[in-house]
């Protein structure tokens, strides 16, 4: 597995970036053993570089990932907004994962150059942690590519997180053309570029030779995170991101899955998780939410909001 620099950080990560969302009470339901378990696997092929954020609720599972392999990157996200809500991050992370380092903390699902503003003392306190040498690098995540834009002001902001995907799926304001062309601004600029939702959360699986492709010829995107739930999500990517083939019957077997959101008929239709999904996938009609599954990005953000626990990722 190819290790790149995530920019101008100096820090050295795979090709390949483990996403643990899929692995968490969202979606696939693991517990902390068996997340390890399919970490360890992407470490047997030279994956050294894991994604988590608060809101997945999978530092269990990448503390006990640390146990096998302590010098893995970590990059986690958080919603913080002020000095308070930034510090009760922080030590969320540290003593969730059990190390009192984290490689990359970035602002969770900016918007633009308001939302950049809003949380500059939430930024502050993060620096302040880079400083004191808790923090390797700082940045945010988004699916905006004005947020891109907005984020080429401020070269504190050393690592960011755009979705992007060969069809565009999950990106609110614009096309893949024109993400890839902020991706590159960035890029040249010194910044590290993690790329989303290659796969576009499950949308493009049918696609998924094609979307990997893709992805993979981007010059300007040091690492790809990719959510995976299976040894053989993890064998497959693995073998893709090293220049292999994977074997037929392994492409086969992935070839049938897709995920999707499920509403369950007993909705209490409190509007929640409309309020709850930043892709505005969601709507109410006839008293009960309904999906748009061409903005769906699988996230499953709209299920941990859900109160009555109505909403889920199959």
């Amino acid at each position: 597995m190819e290790l790149r620099f995530l920019g101008n950080t100096g820090i050295r990560v795979s090709k390949l970036c483990f996403g643990t969302l899929t692995m968490g009470p969202f979606q696939r339901g693991l517990t902390p053993a068996q997340g390890a378990a399919l970490l360890e696997r992407a470490f047997m092929h030279g994956v050294n570089f894991l994604d988590t954020a608060e809101i997945y609720e999978t530092y269990p599972h990448v503390r006990e990932a640390l146990r096998i392999k302590p010098d893995a990157v970590v990059c986690t996200k958080s919603y913080s907004y002020d000095r308070e809500t930034a510090e009760a991050s922080f030590k969320k992370a540290v003593e969730g994962i059990g190390r009192e380092y984290i490689d990359v903390f970035l602002l969770h699902e900016q918007e633009s150059a308001h939302t950049i503003r809003g949380h500059r003392e939430a930024i502050e306190y993060f620096l302040k942690k880079k400083e004191e040498g808790l923090i390797g690098a700082v940045g945010l995540s988004t699916h905006y590519i004005g947020c891109m834009e907005a984020a080429l002001h401020y070269p504190e902001l050393e690592v960011l997180f755009p979705l992007i995907n060969k069809k565009g799926v999950g990106i609110a304001d614009g096309g893949p053309d024109e993400m890839l062309s902020v991706i590159a601004r960035a890029h040249e600029a010194g910044r590290g570029i993690i790329a989303m939702k290659p796969l576009g959360g499950g949308h493009l699986i049918a696609e998924r030779e094609e979307a990997l492709d893709f992805i993979l010829a981007q010059p300007n995107i040091d690492t790809i995170a990719i959510g995976m739930q299976s040894i053989d999500e993890v064998d497959y990517n693995c073998v893709r991101f090293s220049g292999g083939t994977p074997d037929g019957e392994l492409t086969r077997r992935l070839s049938s899955v897709r995920r999707r959101m499920l509403i369950q008929d007993w909705c209490q239709g409190c509007g929640t998780c409309v309020d709850a999904c930043r892709n505005h996938a969601i709507h109410m009609e006839g008293g009960i939410a309904r999906i748009d599954y061409s903005k769906c990005a699988t996230c499953g953000y709209c299920a941990r909001a859900c109160p009555e626990f109505n909403i889920k990722v199959i």
